[in-house]
């Protein structure tokens, strides 16, 4: 097996591809001891250095100076004990104390992976794949006992790690932080990535030196949300794609979180992720189990490249679950920017027919379509067509399109009421409200309450009555607003802290019943974009309106950005119209398209307003990217320059065995008399030779690797790609 314990030194050794993790116990304490490189197996334990520090910092055995939790490299800290560190777990207990003493009590260890009751997570599709480690740590006072779960996959750097707390005392206790994962790192010397970002300007980059204090991302709006992702990577500070140690943690959840390191007054960092504390807490009677969101750590010593591929594959193959998870998505057109909201049947029918004209393979009618949402003031909730904009309903429009062998997506906004709706007038306490005081507005619409179970069954039955004739192909659900005066009508005072939890665990309630029920229809979800890009909802919907920009300069930021994490075959990408619609610059046809090949590919604009050689050229652009769409989908991807450090982006997707690669290069501003550059390849075979398609010209992988392909001189926002296949 890939875990083995050794019970003459209690050391854990797990070992995940060509990464080890080390656990040791100590004085009934779970200890961290390593995570890097693979190990051999034997004796570790001198990886435990401890000396007495000060008197300020507490001992629990008078007998062990040197032995402080304040100072110890614990696996699963505790708050009230002794550790005046960042806890990973805290309670209020029945007396009304917050203190807990968690000591092992027993251990498991099994081959597969067991699944997360009511949450997404990582899974395995035979035992063999990977191997999992339980170890219950049991508070003696309050009958707490905390179940740390690793798992670890046997052919990638991947241990994925939960915790379950079960009330076997005889008080109600109240838990307060059940953070998912944490870290005590020996060292200091590292740099610290995360993203940031707004509505319409998603997973921009940040890197800094990591300093004394804390460095933490978060979300408190009810989404994980457009400002930070759910993620955290350490890495050498001269860690780059390619060469450099980095450490990765991403939290498999939609909600409010927390990913963060704090760093010790002796240099001692310590790396945490998990469900947002702030505005958390969870009353957990006799008997009761709670189970905390799925963190997955990556560990690479070939640098940022290897961590992201590391990601990517993982998640496409064993986090997606769709009919589509391993199959090129289809060529769609969305209407949005091509009517918004003002359309009726026959531009609908109209643009699809334009559509097929050209090879795209399915026309998604956006919002608008239900109740009498003639814009964004009105009708989300009452799902019933508009049938003075459809007068033969959704199923005789799509009819009409399957004509012309043309499949049919709609538009959902299911967790939202607007309050000119019918079903507000019916149900206004079915939104997320604090009573006695008034709703904030946002889009001019609520958020409903998906703690009550009457709401989930609500909006499975409304989805659910437009998919069951089997004549929808495609759903795009979108999330517009976060949450404000959040409380729920329907859950006791002691209880409403609870409600942000509760929201996401019935949001993916619903969710599961729904892709369960119509297993061919592909899922997209969107929250104004990247609002809700998380790996909790990759679990649901295999790909993700990216954001909302569709100007193909940012997306070039937009997308690089979310290649650290997700996979491209998750990235939703549209080419739209020139001007662009959110920030009004002018781009060429063939820059928009080449950086909207990036992931799953499609059109957001009215065809009717390009010309003709316009049409062919997106006929010949949607042929071309059916034929490489399997490379981009399911390969390897490299970042070759990234647009937030140079004036250009490039990028390449090699598949797994390298007889094919797709290199993408863009100058975003050109200057007058620059060199001429070159752009050097990874991921190839250095004994193979390639040839590019559109030359003919033939090269060594190694040449390709070393030195590399030499540049065109390119004007303002333009774009090349090549692609290359072994001979």
């Amino acid at each position: 097996m890939s875990i083995r314990f050794d019970d003459k030194t209690k050391i854990f050794q797990l070992n995940a591809g060509e990464c080890s993790y080390v656990i040791m116990l100590d004085s009934g304490y779970p200890v961290h001891l390593y995570w890097g490189d693979r190990l051999d197996n034997g004796d570790h334990s001198y990886m435990l250095k401890m000396t007495q520090r000060s008197c300020h910092n507490a001992i629990p055995f008078e007998q062990r100076p040197e032995f402080s939790l304040d100072t110890l490299p614990q696996e699963y800290s505790a708050w009230g004990r002794s550790d005046l560190r960042k806890p990973a777990f805290e309670i209020i207990n029945g007396n009304g104390f917050d203190v807990v003493d968690l000591q092992y009590a027993a251990h498991r260890i099994f081959a597969g992976k067991p699944k997360l009751e009511g949450l997404p997570a990582t899974y395995t599709e035979s035992d063999n794949e990977a191997d999992t480690l339980e170890i219950d740590l049991t508070d003696h006072i309050s009958g707490i006992t905390v179940t740390l779960r690793y798992t670890a996959f046997n052919n990638t750097n991947v241990i994925t790690r939960s915790v379950t707390v079960k009330n076997q005392g005889s008080d109600t206790v109240k838990l307060k932080n059940v953070c998912s994962a944490m870290v005590d790192f020996d060292r200091y010397d590292f740099d610290v990535i995360t993203s940031y970002g707004a509505w319409a300007r998603e997973q921009h980059i940040e890197r800094i030196p990591l300093h004394h204090g804390t460095v933490k991302v978060d979300s408190r709006r009810g989404a994980s949300g457009h400002i930070h992702n759910p993620y955290l990577i350490l890495c050498d500070h001269n860690t780059d794609e390619e060469k450099g140690k980095a450490y990765g943690f991403s939290l498999v959840y939609s909600g409010n979180f927390e990913a963060g390191i704090e760093t010790d007054m002796y240099y001692n960092p310590r790396a945490f992720i998990g469900i947002m504390p702030e505005r958390f807490s969870w009353r957990l009677n006799p008997n009761e189990t709670f189970t905390a969101p799925e963190a997955v750590l990556v560990y690479s010593n070939k640098g940022l490249g290897e961590m992201s591929r590391t990601y990517h594959s993982l998640y496409r193959r064993r986090l997606c679950r769709s009919a589509y998870r391993d199959k090129p998505r289809p060529v769609l057109l969305n209407s949005w920017e091509a009517f918004y909201m003002d359309f009726n049947e026959e531009k609908i029918v109209e643009l699809a027919k334009q559509a097929h004209n050209v090879g795209i393979e399915l026309l998604v009618m956006d919002d608008g379509w239900f109740g009498e949402r003639d814009d964004d003031t009105c009708s989300l909730g009452d799902w019933n067509v508009n049938l003075k904009k459809l007068p033969n309903g959704i199923d005789g429009l799509a009819d009409k399109l399957s004509e012309f062998n043309m499949k049919l997506g709609i538009w959902f906004e299911p967790e939202m009421v607007s309050p000119k709706s019918n079903l507000f007038s019916k149900h206004p306490e079915w939104c997320i409200q604090v009573r006695d005081y008034p709703m904030s507005m946002a889009r001019f619409q609520y958020v409903l309450d998906l703690t009550r179970s009457d709401v989930r069954e609500f909006i499975f039955n409304s989805v659910s009555d437009v998919l069951k004739s089997g004549k929808i192909s495609y759903v795009k659900w979108d999330m517009n607003r976060y949450m404000t005066e959040t409380g729920s009508l329907n859950l006791p005072d002691d209880r409403q802290e609870e409600i942000y939890h509760r929201y996401i665990l019935g949001l993916y309630s619903v969710l599961e019943r729904l892709t369960s029920a119509y297993p061919n229809v592909l899922f997209e979800g969107c929250a104004s974009g990247g609002g809700r890009f998380d790996p909790g909802m990759l679990y649901y919907f295999p790909q993700f309106w990216t954001s909302d920009d569709t100007d193909a300069v940012e997306r070039l930021k937009i997308q690089y950005g979310t290649s650290m994490i997700y996979p491209l075959s998750a990235v939703s990408a549209h080419v739209s119209e020139s001007p662009n619609h959110q920030i009004g610059r002018k781009t060429d046809l063939s820059l928009r398209t080449l950086a909207a090949y990036t992931g799953a590919f499609g059109y957001e604009l009215d065809l009717g307003k390009l010309s003709d050689a316009e049409k062919e050229q997106v006929k010949n652009s949607i042929c071309e990217y059916k034929k490489i769409s399997p490379i981009i989908s399911q390969s390897n991807y490299y970042r070759l320059r990234s647009p937030f450090e140079t004036n250009e982006s490039a990028y390449m997707y090699v598949n797994d065995d390298k007889t094919e690669a797709l290199v993408f290069y863009f100058n975003i501003l050109a200057k007058v008399s620059d060199r001429l550059d070159r752009l050097t390849l990874f991921g190839l075979d250095p004994d193979a030779f390639y040839e590019e398609l559109e030359s003919g010209k033939r090269y060594s992988g190694r040449q390709l690797m070393c030195y590399g392909i030499n540049l065109p001189q390119l004007h303002d926002f333009e774009g090349r790609y090549w692609h290359i296949k072994r001979v």
